[in-house]
């Protein structure tokens, strides 16, 4: 996840489990699959906020970057007081995933394809 000279900020989740979960801020979001900032300067422009459709999944962490990332500050902010319902909806978007592929539980083939068809975790 990079563009030459453009670096991608997320946040990053432990899930205890023997993967991270790691969910990008995202400047314009057209779907309802992430969480959007209501009350920061850049959601009054466009949609912004947490996408899930972009989440990756990460067991090497060797992937980390350990450079400071920059936040907007009321981003940072509205992120922090809402994380237990970012965590709570990261980690349901997946499992959600994981029980459609594994078969454990099965999604209608309209609502997999509403929910994952463009999602990065195929």
């Amino acid at each position: 996840m990079h563009k030459h000279g453009r670096p991608y900020t997320c946040l990053l989740i432990d899930t205890h489990d023997d993967y991270f979960i790691c969910v990008p801020f995202r400047s314009d979001i057209h779907h309802k699959n992430a969480f959007l900032f209501t009350n920061t300067e850049r959601s009054k422009r466009s949609r912004s906020g947490l996408d899930f459709s972009k989440i990756v999944i990460i067991k090497d962490t060797s992937y980390f970057d350990d450079e400071n990332a920059i936040v907007d500050q009321d981003e940072y902010a509205e992120m922090k007081r809402n994380l237990p319902t970012i965590v709570e909806s990261a980690v349901s978007y997946v499992d959600t995933y994981i029980n459609h592929v594994t078969g454990k539980k099965p999604l209608h083939p309209r609502e997999f394809a509403r929910r994952y068809q463009f999602s990065t975790l195929p």
